[in-house]
């Protein structure tokens, strides 16, 4: 075979095995708007007043924190955008060590950044009387204050929907992966935290906020509010740090002659434990095969074979 129509034959092949093989379509949640969200593989420019032990770590490409009773020490971000309502707060920890008596708290909330001061959505990691336990803390913008923790009956928390389920402790130098929920509608804040590299739920649960969520503008870390003994830290790295909302669905006028399906919405009620439902796994589609251009490269294919066989005779 002469090396022209060998290279016309191999063009021809190569069209049209392009053609067929399927082109993965990077396509955004179309589900959810994000409000903010740092993979921190730059700086991410984070304001705080201890820049000694919150800070970037360009080498782990990973946030720094080593949080301090009675410092008053913080970091955080801005959130300009919130308008209130439902939100889906994330993100990933690893704790190097814990000492006694220290907390890690990282949350959702106004200007303050108090525990004590609404509005605050917060999540602890502590070790004190209960050992290495996990806390889901409110203070609502009213500052009514509900918090929970996964201590089995634990009479420290509040609210009307105390966690009476199996006592859940973490572990330290192990990656969790922490997800906050709000779900507007029904007022209910729910807390979620599994093993980042298994996927396996270590705890859950929720509180009622009895009241709307609005007025959180900053996610931030630190110990504000925290008046304990000073010398004993809570040490670790953030990463991945998400925050969304839902995004307002399209409205679809109705065609004449159907009827509308009637949805019927459930309240939750007090229950032992939380389960979230497992997500499905998510997969990328594919970009369809083109009838015109399938017979396009059929086409060239033919003519390269044609020529090929004319050179032979």
């Amino acid at each position: 075979m002469k090396p022209r129509i060998l290279a016309l034959y191999l063009l021809a092949m190569t069209c049209l095995l392009a053609l067929v093989s399927p082109f993965p379509v990077q396509a955004a949640d179309p589900s959810v708007s994000v409000l903010y969200q740092n993979t921190f593989a730059t700086d991410p420019q984070w304001i705080t007043n201890n820049p000694s032990s919150d800070y970037w770590d360009p080498g782990l490409e990973m946030y720094h924190f080593a949080i301090e009773p009675s410092t008053g020490a913080y970091a955080y971000a801005t959130v300009n955008n919130y308008d209130g309502g439902p939100f889906t707060f994330e993100y990933d920890v690893i704790l190097n060590s814990v000492d006694e008596g220290a907390t890690f708290r990282l949350g959702f909330s106004g200007a303050e950044m108090d525990p004590a001061t609404g509005p605050n959505v917060l999540t602890e990691f502590t070790n004190a009387k209960f050992g290495q336990i996990m806390w889901l803390h409110l203070v609502t913008p009213g500052n009514k204050m509900v918090e929970v923790n996964s201590e089995s009956g634990d009479t420290l928390s509040s609210g009307p929907t105390a966690y009476d389920g199996p006592t859940e402790k973490y572990e330290i130098n192990k990656t969790y992966h922490v997800t906050v929920n709000y779900n507007g509608d029904q007022r209910i804040l729910s807390m979620k935290v599994n093993e980042k590299t298994s996927g396996k739920e270590i705890w859950g649960y929720y509180v009622n906020t009895g009241e709307d969520l609005r007025g959180m503008k900053r996610i931030y870390l630190g110990s504000i509010g925290d008046y304990g003994m000073m010398g004993i830290y809570a040490k670790g790295y953030i990463d991945n740090v998400r925050l969304t909302v839902p995004t307002t669905p399209a409205v679809t006028a109705a065609v004449a002659g159907t009827t509308a399906p009637l949805v019927t919405t459930t309240m939750m009620t007090a229950k032992p434990t939380m389960t979230q439902p497992t997500p499905s796994p998510i997969t990328t589609p594919s970009s369809p095969l083109s009838g015109i251009s399938a017979v396009a490269a059929l086409g060239v294919t033919g003519v390269c074979f044609g020529l090929f066989l004319k050179r032979r005779n």
